[in-house]
């Protein structure tokens, strides 16, 4: 009886295909064709909210790796701050923001964001120490300068690590994006956590499925670059 309320809000708002609904399929193939098109919104939002926080994630912590880098005595320092942040558990760091942002994107890119840095950061300064020590000596046997030896030898061959950070990061903040409902950040856990998708199981099937699907095109594109 306590699903009766949730399936009945389903039913107003898409009105194809009740009977699919009423007897609780685990899958309704016509509904999900009727009404794909409201997943689309929820799925830009969701691509923003990674983007976003990513590429920020990126700015970040490539500033506090390259910081790291140069100055050896920070980089324990760091690792130990941004280990700190992706410690706390997800849905509590979203609520702790409200107070101090509000409700909406912002809140949730903040949160996801921090959430990055820890394994871009720690990979990029895996990368960056990985270099072989001979290889920075014949660069500095032909006359590169600490910058140049920087962007044209360190760099190219932390690369490699720095994607697989990327890689992980970004996989992880699809899923973790779903949970930027909470705070009225958009995105598909709007479609997973709606009243009437937590018993309607097509809607959770598509949402999810999503997500999945995301996840997987940043992950090839990144496999890729």
């Amino acid at each position: 009886m306590s699903s009766a309320p949730a399936i009945a809000q389903v039913i107003l708002h898409n009105r194809s295909h009740p009977d699919c609904i009423q007897r609780d399929e685990f899958f309704c193939p016509g509904w999900a064709l009727d009404n794909i098109d409201r997943y689309v919104h929820p799925a830009v939002q969701h691509v923003i909210l990674v983007l976003a926080s990513v590429s920020l994630g990126f700015a970040i912590a490539s500033v506090l790796a390259l910081l790291a880098h140069r100055y050896h005595h920070l980089a324990a320092p760091f690792l130990g701050a941004t280990g700190v942040l992706y410690t706390i558990p997800s849905i509590a760091f979203f609520f702790l923001l409200l107070p101090i942002t509000g409700r909406g994107r912002t809140t949730a890119i903040i949160a996801l964001t921090a959430f990055t840095l820890q394994i871009i950061y720690r990979n990029m300064v895996t990368g960056l120490n990985g270099v072989p020590e001979n290889v920075r000596d014949a660069g500095r046997g032909m006359g590169l300068t600490q910058r140049q030896l920087l962007w044209r030898v360190e760099l190219p061959l932390a690369l490699p690590e720095i994607i697989a950070g990327l890689r992980i990061a970004t996989v992880s903040t699809v899923a973790i994006a779903t949970l930027a409902v909470f705070v009225n950040g958009g995105g598909l856990g709007t479609e997973i956590y709606s009243a009437g998708n937590l018993t309607f199981k097509t809607g959770i099937l598509i949402a999810g499925g999503l997500a999945m699907l995301m996840a997987i095109l940043f992950d090839f594109a990144l496999v890729t670059f």
